[in-house]
């Protein structure tokens, strides 16, 4: 000790005893930053650091600290520097593929050349194809489809399915014609979602070029092994939401190690007016020499087996799966590369023309099919590492359990199928709502869920499903304006034919509805969970200020809850699916909780370029018939129609009835849904893009739509300007009056909004840049309050300027931070606020604000 001692006076490197670093380590464990106090009675606590003054010690857990920061850091880089090593032997082995493709279009290409060189003598002479191109182009694909049956059966001989020697030829036939589309190029692939910087990255998303049927392609990489990540992908199950029943048949081990499965597979559809798909398939599970699993599938068809396969289910169109599957190869240092190919034929002549884009676009099966897959594989990878912190107590399998309930009783709901105990009522004379009662809820939610929905006296639940075509509304902005706005659309305007069912206190009797004076007192969301690129949100909304009535008396005011999924609210997804789903729940949410789920599905489709673009919303029942136009046909003013997008929605709002009152509810129900379809059109005009600075857009404010009233009201606002500053709040042309100064202020640069003098101020007017900075629109703008806006600086200075802007009508509020109605931080340069007055008789109408220079944090 004395040596360590004179060391220490020399000012040289304390060399600890194993005793005092096991010590050390100890209170490190506890308390890795102990403070001044808890060194020193460290120090007195333990005889092995009396010599050791307290500034060694400080040092010691100061290097200690770094050392533990140094050892995160580089396993964190070892980890990134093994995801960066197989990533670029992915890119290298893509890049591969697509030069052997370059090679190969290039090749045709010269051939293609050489035959149109010789062809003006050969064309001379056969005229035998004219007769060919009068047929229709749905007999051709007939015609085609029989000759490749023919040429199929006498290629292929009849195979015994019950003979597995017969199966194992089309598992390996399967499988051979996988990798050649995984990592081949039988298929033409076009970029769908380019890489992003980074290891952590979805990896490489391809979709189909002119190849039979619709096919989607994902390369990426996950860090789980690859028998984990084999049993997650087989159970379908669990990640595609489309799957309603996936039935393993037989299981037929093979000599190599592998199996081979015969299943039965149906999907719901996405619409209320198209059939469900179904699939009878094998599926080939095997290891390749390299140590890489492979599960490829395709179906049983008599291309395949050369005889009929499988029975035909009522109400489903049987679809064919052509080669696809999996391959996972393990990676050095852990995880596995992942090769996904999605390939099907859904048998798209035999819906309507106007959704057909949605069974024949790659897209669409890439966001459903292929990206959901790799989704929900590093999903759960990210569980497993701990990176994802659990809410409320609750698993994250628990709560991808209620996502998946919610999604599957939507589902349901719009497919409404007989064996679910689904039947439908009789029109009402309309066609615009259909609607589907199931008198037996235990065969969709449980004798246990029956119980706790259904009173003694029986009942049943109440469908009431719609489907429409928008034109021009961007999916994911719809949807978020739909979950953030429930108030513009959850609209109770009918007789109170629900208050029979409202009187067991029955919180799934009548979904979504408003108060009885229209207006909920608040809508809080608060989050439970949400997938790793936010792609899907899991949330609890409590309605607050609720009230039930029954014939008699008001029940007791009281709060509603519902348990709310969001999906697709990314507006850069091409082909993704908005959804927003929700059921209404009591306040324990257990576990098991019965879900009846309502809500709202939006598909993009591909925009159409040989008809004419229509600006409205539109009843798809309606435009069934409607066939594709001929260019001569196409107005003038649809000459950039190809940029005009369309899109599916598909709702359905569920109800609890008694059965003594079926009728009644159905009648409600339906005026329901009418109510909801109205809201959603004008919420849909409203944010169409196409709608900027027009008239239509400031229809949905009170006052707007160029009327004599929105014109006095900015009449008004630029002279209270130029009355209170001396100057001019429009730099154009001053002496703009009516439509031409309501245009000019519409495009002002500058965001300004106008709010009322309430003690609580509501916002009443804003221009378009307004409506930027707010995350808003003219419909929801009269919902947000000024002090929801500006942060607690800004009320400060908005306080203590009140008085100045009261008597002098005028005041300036220094740079800041407000918060956009989607809760985004927006800095602001100055904000100018001027009372805005009654030219008639001087008095104040409202407060003007201008935030100058602004811009999202």
């Amino acid at each position: 000790m004395s040596a360590m001692a004179a060391a220490m006076d020399g000012g040289k490197y304390v060399r600890y005893t194993p005793e005092q670093v096991e010590a050390l380590e100890r209170v490190y464990n506890e308390c890795p930053k102990p403070s001044s106090l808890k060194r020193q009675q460290l120090i007195r606590e333990n005889p092995l650091l009396v010599n050791i003054e307290p500034k060694q010690i400080k040092v010691w857990f100061q290097n200690r600290r770094c050392r533990e920061k140094q050892r995160k850091e580089a396993s964190r880089l070892q980890t990134v520097n093994r995801k960066l090593t197989a990533m670029n032997k992915l890119l290298m082995e893509e890049n591969d593929r697509l030069q052997k493709q370059v090679s190969q279009l290039v090749y045709e290409n010269g051939y293609m050349r050489q035959q149109l060189h010789n062809q003006p003598s050969v064309a001379t002479t056969d005229n035998s194809c004219d007769s060919v191109v009068s047929h229709g182009q749905k007999s051709q694909h007939g015609q085609q489809s029989q000759r490749g049956q023919q040429i199929a059966l006498t290629q292929n001989p009849p195979r015994d399915l019950n003979n597995p020697a017969g199966l194992l030829a089309i598992a390996e036939e399967t499988l051979a014609e996988f990798l050649s589309k995984a990592t081949g190029t039988s298929v033409e692939w076009v970029p769908l979602v380019g890489m992003k910087p980074g290891p952590d990255s979805m990896g490489i998303i391809a979709v189909s070029n002119n190849c039979t049927g619709v096919a989607a392609r994902a390369c990426g990489l996950v860090s789980l092994e690859p028998t984990k990540v084999a049993e997650i992908l087989k159970d379908k199950m669990s990640w595609y939401r489309d799957c309603r029943r996936l039935d393993v048949l037989t299981i037929i081990p093979t000599g190599n190690g592998g199996n081979i499965e015969l299943i039965y597979m149906q999907t719901y559809a996405p619409t209320t007016i198209a059939p469900a798909r179904d699939f009878w398939t094998v599926r080939y599970t095997t290891a390749l020499d390299d140590g890489s699993l492979v599960i490829c599938e395709r179906s049983l068809t008599p291309t395949t087996t050369g005889g009929p396969v499988g029975p035909t289910t009522a109400g489903f169109v049987r679809a064919e799966m052509l080669p696809s599957g999996y391959l996972i190869r393990p990676c050095d240092g852990g995880g596995s590369m992942i090769h996904i190919v999605d390939h099907v034929d859904l048998d798209a002549w035999n819906v309507p023309e106007v959704i057909r884009p949605l069974y024949e676009s790659p897209k669409v099966l890439a966001q459903k099919t292929t990206i959901a897959a790799m989704r929900y594989i590093r999903q759960i990878a990210h569980e497993l590492s701990g990176e994802v912190s659990f809410t409320g107590g609750r698993q994250p399998a628990v709560l991808r359990t209620f996502s998946q309930r919610l999604s599957r009783g939507f589902n349901d709901a719009v497919n409404g199928f007989v064996d679910d105990g689904w039947s439908l009522l009789g029109s009402d004379g309309s066609d615009d709502v259909s609607v589907a009662v199931n008198s037996s809820p235990d065969k969709l939610l449980g004798p246990h869920a029956s119980l706790a929905l259904f009173s003694s006296l029986g009942g049943g639940i109440l469908c009431a499903k719609s489907s429409m075509l928008l034109q021009n509304v961007p999916p994911a902005l719809l949807v978020q304006f739909l979950r953030e706005h429930r108030a513009e659309w959850a609209d109770c305007s009918v007789d109170t034919y629900s208050a029979a069912s409202l009187r067991s206190n029955n919180p799934f009797a009548v979904p979504g509805l408003r108060s009885n004076n229209g207006l909920w007192a608040n809508q809080v969301i608060l989050p439970l969970a949400h997938t790793v690129e936010n792609e899907e949100l899991l949330e609890v909304v409590r309605l607050e200020g609720h009230h039930g009535f029954n014939q008699d008396e008001l029940v007791l005011s009281r709060d509603m809850y519902l348990l709310q999924l969001c999906n697709g609210i990314d507006e850069n997804a091409p082909g993704a699916c908005a959804q927003l789903v929700f059921a209404p729940i009591d306040e324990s949410l257990a576990d098991d909780a019965p879900l009846l789920a309502s809500g709202f599905r939006l598909t993009p489709l591909e925009p159409k370029n040989d008809g004419a673009a229509q600006t409205r919303t539109l009843d798809l029942a309606s435009t069934l018939e409607i066939k594709p136009c001929n260019g001569s046909t196409r107005h003038a003013s649809d000459s950039t129609s190809a940029s005009h997008s369309r899109s599916v929605l598909t709702l359905a709002f569920q109800f609890a009835y008694e059965h003594h009152l079926r009728d009644n509810v159905a009648i409600m129900a339906r005026q329901y849904v009418r109510t909801v379809v109205a809201s959603v059109q004008r919420v849909a005009m409203a944010i169409s893009p196409s709608r900027v600075g027009s008239g239509v857009q400031l229809g949905g404010v009170k006052g707007s739509n160029g009327s004599p009233e929105a014109v006095t009201l900015v009449d008004w606002i630029v002279k209270s300007y130029r009355v209170h500053t001396g100057a001019e709040l429009i730099n154009g042309d001053c002496d703009s009056n009516g439509d031409a100064l309501l245009k000019l202020l519409w495009h002002h640069s500058d965001a300004i909004v106008c709010c009322s003098l309430k003690a609580s101020p509501e916002f009443s007017f804003a221009n378009q840049a307004g409506l930027d900075m707010l995350e808003t629109t003219l419909l929801a703008l009269q919902d947000i309050r000024l002090e929801s806006v500006l942060d607690e600086s800004g009320r400060k200075n908005l306080c203590s300027e009140f008085s100045k802007i009261m008597h002098q009508g005028f005041g300036r509020l220094p740079g800041g931070i407000c918060l956009s109605s989607m809760g985004r931080p927006v800095s602001y340069e100055e904000a100018i606020v001027w009372k805005v007055l009654n030219q008639d008789d001087s008095s104040a109408h409202c407060f003007a604000f201008m935030f100058t220079n602004w811009s999202f944090v």
